[in-house]
């Protein structure tokens, strides 16, 4: 059993990031007052800018790690020009949020197929590598808890958990964490109060933004090494995290550390031979049934922004 875990165990850690990240970004939007639905269709633009960089950077540049985080930062700004579509027709248009997270998941997917059969020949990216994992050098050597944290690790995996401290400190101990969450419960006092409720909205949309194409982008230089068009439903799943974490950055890290584990079953049961006892089927399914379990749960005690999906017109009480 305890092969089996240390097996599991990294694999589950490399799925999480990407969820954490992504849902961290929804979360900046949730409580900014704007539901951001769009979250599948920014992490696949993500994907597609980070794979389309390092796809031309790779041969040209003599660091192939530089050539990486190039296309993770391309990732990023991706994201965020895209998300500025969600975030004009939510804010400026008063469209139904849903609508228009629907139509960013849509066009996405559409338009990044289109764009790399063009460029490519194919509705496919592939990278020559990606991140290499290591070990952390003496952390790993702690026994239990090195062979399951500190052994086959990214640098990218760190990183995101220290984006996670700066994001909850940036909630709880900042003016404009403050000012965020004001807006997400109660924008007409948020407005009152001399806060401007569009500019910390545009603010929310573009982090969510920026940190759901880093979530994409992770996919292609961690585990995938391929943009095929499609994140396999990351999206929702880190939206999923969002609610069953109640809107908390460290309630997401164990919802997606959850899911992640879900998914690490559904994607490894082949190759380890203790679990191939089980059905396929029952395993490739089994993320979104807990899913589904989870929401049912927890959704009677949802502590949702109150103001999260209201359009805001200014100067109404």
């Amino acid at each position: 059993m305890w092969t089996v875990i240390q097996q599991i165990f990294p694999y589950a850690i490399i799925f999480t990031i990407p969820l954490l990240i992504t849902a961290l970004g929804g979360l900046f939007s949730e409580r900014s007052g704007i539901v951001n639905i769009g979250l599948e269709g920014l992490m696949i633009m993500g994907a597609f800018s980070g794979a389309l960089t390092i796809f031309y950077l790779q041969d040209i540049l003599p660091n192939h790690s530089l050539a990486l985080w190039l296309g993770l930062l391309m990732s990023m700004v991706a994201g965020v020009l895209f998300s500025l579509l969600h975030a004009f027709a939510s804010i400026n248009l008063s469209a139904n949020q849903i609508i228009s997270g629907t139509a960013i998941n849509m066009i996405a997917s559409a338009l990044t197929v289109f764009l790399s059969r063009n460029i490519t020949g194919s509705g496919n990216i592939r990278i020559t590598s990606g991140f290499a994992p290591w070990d952390v050098p003496g952390l790993s050597s702690i026994p239990i808890i090195g062979d399951l944290f500190f052994t086959r690790t990214y640098p990218t995996t760190w990183f995101i958990l220290g984006v996670l401290l700066l994001c909850t400190f940036i909630l709880y101990k900042t003016r404009f964490g403050l000012r965020l969450r004001s807006c997400g419960e109660f924008p007409q006092a948020a407005e009152a109060a001399g806060v401007n409720v569009r500019k910390i909205r545009y603010s929310g949309v573009m982090i969510s933004g920026a940190f759901a194409g880093l979530g994409g982008g992770l996919i292609i230089v961690t585990y995938s090494g391929e943009f095929t068009g499609s994140v396999s439903g990351l999206g929702f799943l880190a939206l999923a995290s969002l609610i069953f974490g109640q809107w908390r950055p460290f309630g997401i890290l164990a919802a997606t550390f959850f899911f992640g584990l879900a998914t690490t079953l559904a994607n490894v049961s082949q190759v380890i031979p203790q679990l191939a006892v089980f059905p396929p089927i029952i395993l490739k399914i089994f993320p979104y049934v807990v899913t589904l379990i989870a929401l049912v749960i927890f959704s009677k005690s949802s502590q949702a922004p109150k103001a999260a999906g209201e359009t805001f017109d200014s100067g109404k009480r």
